[in-house]
Formats: structure tokens, sequence, C-alpha cells
């Protein structure tokens, strides 16, 4: 597959799976052995769409709005890069938290390996703690990286 289709192929992912909720597609696009590694708080890799799939409900349980904005995409042989945006508000309570009806954004950048044009692995890093602060289930300890000493 060549590199522009792969980066279409995750401009779709971003499109139908988290601005419109379309889980069909993680199982049209993600390989059934495919992996994926830092979406979850603890570090653990979700594997297959039957581990991302809820993954998905969870996060658009919380925010049914989300919305992400591709800012760049560009890819590599077998690889694509993707930095991306998101504003989303928090109205569900799939987090373990009552929903605060408070607006976030994030930013993150996600990279995929694509074979056969599905994604076989992916790695995702994003402002996670971040999202925790907007919607009040995380505060900063009284220092912080601002203050001098």
């Amino acid at each position: 597959m060549a590199v522009k289709e792969n980066v279409e192929l995750m401009r779709r992912w971003f499109k139908e799976v988290w601005n419109e909720g379309k889980t069909q597609t993680i199982h049209d696009i993600l390989a059934p052995d495919g992996i994926g590694i830092g979406e979850l708080e603890d570090g653990s890799p979700l594997r297959g769409p039957g581990e991302f799939v809820p993954f998905v409900e969870r996060v658009r349980g919380a925010f049914p709005d989300i919305n992400i904005i591709v800012e760049d995409a560009f890819g590599a042989k077998d690889r694509v890069v993707v930095r991306w945006s998101a504003t989303m508000t928090h109205r569900g309570d799939h987090l373990g938290m009552q929903a605060t009806g408070k607006p976030v954004r994030i930013t993150g950048i996600s990279i995929a390996r694509i074979r056969d044009n599905k994604i076989i692995e992916g790695w995702d890093n994003w402002d996670q703690l971040g999202m925790l602060k907007q919607i009040g289930a995380y505060e900063s300890p009284q220092s912080t990286l601002l203050k001098s000493a």
C-alpha cells in the first residue's frame, strides 16, 4: 500500500471512529491481532477490535461530542504519524465519575504501522493528565514547574 493511501486510512480512522462513533470501522481497519499502546492510563496494551471497541465506547460515552482535528499527517514506508487535537465536553459518567459538563481540549500524536490496509500496531501519546485536570478529576500539587525556587 502506498504511503498516501496509508495516510488516508488514518484520516478515515479519526473521522469515522472518533468523530462519528462508527465502531464497525474499528473492525474494518484494525487487524484482528493489532495492538495499541498508549491509550490506557496504566500503559497496558489494547489487543484487537475486541479490546479497542470498549475503549472507544468508554471515551465516547464520557465525551459524546468529541471532535478530533487531524493537524498533520505524514508517512514513510509502512508507518503514518498523525498530530491531532480534540475538543469535547464531559457529558457522561463512563470514566468512573459523574459528568461535569466541563469543556476539554487536548492534543496527541499517534503513530501507526499498516499492512494490507490494516493497522497492525499503534502508539499513542495524548494529554491524559490535561484531560483529567480539565474535568476536575485531578488537581496539581502546590509546587509546579512554573514557579521559581
